[in-house]
């Protein structure tokens, strides 16, 4: 799976980039998370459409995905279009201007790399819905974020299924705040339209991982960072209802720790300031970084009825 490797390092390796406005609000409303969502829509909708453009059918089942993949990513993006209308009209119904598309640059050259990085955005976008959600005031709007959450967490199963990954990983999601989500994409946003609005967002210095994935747990593994760390940090990671911090080594700006146990499928990796078992802002000092950590064998019992 060397071009999902290849994927995740890009997206990290340029992920400080702030392309989109930012604001610091001291509270966010209904609407800031309507405009943050799609800005998220905006991007995916763009990745897919841009994929479908270059790379016929034929190119795709000449990489080895078969048919009824290829009609599935037709219905992504027919998906994310219709996500990227609803939340527009939404936005012009309460008022505000929705914020526009911008120009983006997307790392894929072939149906492997895009399908690989379909993969990633796709297990961000489900947490980003996932995250925002305790945010959202309107049970309304609550409602069909959840809808759309559904749709999302379909989608990573869809990707991640073709990519030869385990659909469904962890028998929880994992959800991302407001300032991860951004910092990760804006590492595909050139520029935004001047005329879009601010997002009460922040990106944080950017965390690489500088190893192959997937990887598993107890592997040690290895991450550099461009600044100066502190004398005492941890790599927390953020997988499922999980979030773990562990001790960590640092030789220069480059970091080893260790895999935990806690960590399966599409994982983050935070340097935080401290032991954390809940993921504030105020502990983070780089990334995410994302993994892919292959999950260990299910278990279960026949018995428990």
């Amino acid at each position: 799976m060397k071009f999902v490797a290849a994927a995740g390092a890009l997206l990290l390796s340029t992920a400080f980039a702030a392309p989109i406005a930012e604001r610091q609000a001291p509270a966010i409303t209904d609407v800031d998370i309507l405009q943050y969502a799609l800005t998220l829509e905006h991007l995916e909708n763009v990745f897919y459409k841009g994929g479908l453009s270059m790379m016929p059918e034929s190119a795709f089942l000449a990489a080895g995905f078969s048919k009824a993949y290829y009609d599935n990513l037709k219905y992504i993006a027919h998906d994310e279009e219709a996500h990227v209308q609803l939340l527009t009209s939404a936005i012009a119904g309460t008022g505000a201007k929705p914020v526009a598309a911008c120009t983006y640059s997307f790392p894929y050259k072939d149906p492997k790399s895009f399908v690989g990085l379909a993969s990633i955005l796709e297990g961000v976008g489900t947490a980003a819905y996932l995250g925002g959600a305790p945010l959202i005031a309107s049970k309304t709007y609550l409602g069909v974020a959840g809808s759309i959450l559904i749709t999302e967490s379909l989608h990573t199963a869809l990707q991640r299924f073709n990519l030869g990954q385990i659909g469904a990983p962890s028998p929880y999601g994992t959800a991302l705040g407001l300032n991860p989500v951004f910092t990760l994409a804006a590492a595909f946003i050139k520029s935004c339209p001047s005329t879009n609005a601010a997002l009460p967002v922040k990106a944080f210095p950017s965390l690489t991982a500088t190893q192959g994935i997937p990887t598993s747990e107890g592997i040690p593994f290895t991450f550099s960072v461009t600044g100066s760390l502190p004398s005492s940090f941890f790599i927390t990671f953020v997988s499922g209802l999980d979030t773990t911090s562990v001790a960590a080594t640092a030789k220069g700006n480059m970091i080893t720790t260790m895999v935990p146990k806690t960590a399966m499928g599409q994982t983050y990796a935070f340097v935080t300031n401290a032991n954390v078992t809940t993921l504030t802002d105020s502990a983070v000092l780089f990334g995410p970084a994302v993994l892919e950590v292959t999950p260990p064998s299910p278990t279960f019992d026949i018995a428990l009825q």
